[in-house]
């Protein structure tokens, strides 16, 4: 059986589809969203308006791949966060596509959010499907979340701590466009990282597993002022990036001992973030780029796991 996820998040259009018999993704495609140089993400009807737009030509592209026909069920992330008054329009885009893509198939439509997507996806990617059934603390990092997750597979979550004021994310691209590169700017902020080779010892505000990033903006703009080099600043804010979460992690294995901890959210394809913290947090699991930014894997699972076509927790 094949499933179909579709997700419209405020960075990408993303379809993938997912074969519950053999238990992997068979194809998926995704296209960032346009954001002009220097500005700093779209207005939620320019994000509607090109995912309206992006949706069938990528629909036709997976026709290339696999036979949509054989699709059972179709899954979409309705919105940001399965929380009360979780809305952004942009989502809007994919319900539209996978409710006119249900009806005209007669096939069950799965609703889920842009988080438990996430959550899914890297749960699966780490090769252990107990996971998707078991329970285990979840990082969830991008630009709009700092989150610190008690997770039982991605349909029972729990916040345990989060950000006061700005995400990672949103500190990440904030340097990345002042610096000149295009938005998002995680991959831009972690390649000029990697030119520098001095050792940087990261300040961080974390009290127990709340955290406050809004003072490393102004830190990273602190030492651009100073004259600093771009690749030494963009390391500095990863790594306090990096050490957050290392902070946090490590308070929640106080009060939840034994769980794995897993990390989400496009900012965790950092290269630089994953080293520092698997070097500092047990039983740490990272997984590759395409899983952990925005994609519409973990919303295909799901849809199969929601529609009853689940095989089994071994799977």
């Amino acid at each position: 059986m094949l499933t179909l996820g579709i997700d419209t998040s405020n960075y990408a259009t993303s379809l993938a589809v997912f074969d519950t018999n053999a238990g992997e993704v068979v194809c998926d495609c995704k296209k960032f969203l346009p954001v002009k140089q220097g500005q700093l993400g779209l207005r939620q009807s320019d994000a509607l308006f090109h995912h309206t737009v992006a949706l069938p030509a990528m629909l036709e592209t997976l026709t290339q791949k696999v036979d949509l026909s054989e699709v059972e069920a179709v899954g979409v992330s309705a919105r940001p966060r399965p929380v009360e008054g979780s809305y952004m329009p942009c989502f809007l885009a994919g319900v539209s596509a996978a409710t006119a893509f249900s009806l005209a198939r007669n096939i069950p439509l799965v609703q889920s959010t842009h988080q438990q997507g996430h959550i899914a996806a890297a749960l699966y990617a780490t090769g252990d499907r107990t996971l998707l059934e078991s329970s285990a603390l979840v990082f969830h990092v991008s630009g709009g979340t700092t989150d610190l997750l008690l997770c039982h597979g991605a349909q029972d979550i729990r916040m345990l701590g989060t950000s006061n004021d700005l995400y990672a994310g949103q500190a990440v691209d904030r340097l990345g466009v002042k610096l000149g590169f295009p938005f998002p700017a995680g991959q831009a902020v972690s390649a000029c990282a990697a030119l520098c080779q001095e050792k940087i010892r990261p300040k961080v505000s974390v009290q127990g597993l709340q955290c406050s990033l809004s003072g490393l903006e102004n830190q990273c703009g602190k030492l651009l002022a100073e004259g600093r080099e771009p690749a030494y600043v963009c390391k500095y804010c990863l790594l306090c990036v990096a050490e957050t979460l290392v902070r946090m992690a490590n308070g929640a294995r106080e009060q939840y001992p034994g769980l794995p901890v897993v990390f989400a959210g496009g900012v965790m394809s950092s290269d630089l973030i994953r080293v520092y913290v698997t070097h500092r947090v047990t039983d740490a699991h990272f997984v590759p780029g395409k899983f952990a930014s925005d994609n519409a894997i973990g919303v295909s699972i799901l849809a199969a796991k929601e529609s009853h076509a689940w095989p089994n927790s071994s799977m």
